[in-house]
């Protein structure tokens, strides 16, 4: 059974920073692409930020370049969202998921339908 935990949101001013962690469990994860995703109150979800399965290849949306930074351990089957100069548009459910089949990766070609585990969803909130 494959589980998906994602943890460190919070609540941080404006300018700031947080680093979301996600773990992934029942699957061998270093053959498995991966994606951090959002959604904001009333919005649909976004992809944020992807990373190919051996950390070779990253990709973001515009509105997030040079600001975070996506990568992974996977000796530690982690996932990190390194998130800088936040500001309260980034406020969301921040989601991390994992490709449902291992080795492929479509960066931001991506079809939602590509993930296949998803976690619960850290709340990141950024004030003004």
């Amino acid at each position: 059974q494959v589980q998906v935990v994602e943890s460190g949101g919070g609540l941080v001013q404006a300018g700031g920073s947080l680093r979301l962690s996600c773990t992934a469990s029942g699957l061998t994860f270093d053959e498995y692409s991966m994606g951090w995703f959002r959604q904001a109150p009333g919005k649909e979800r976004e992809g944020v930020s992807f990373i190919h399965w051996s950390g070779s290849n990253t990709n973001y949306v515009d509105s997030v370049k040079g600001r975070f930074t996506i990568s992974r351990d996977n000796a530690k089957n982690t996932l990190y969202l390194q998130m800088n100069s936040l500001e309260p548009e980034d406020t969301a459910m921040y989601y991390c998921a994992a490709y449902s089949v291992p080795q492929r990766y479509y960066g931001l070609l991506y079809n939602p339908s590509d993930f296949g585990y998803w976690g619960q969803g850290t709340q990141v909130t950024v004030s003004s």
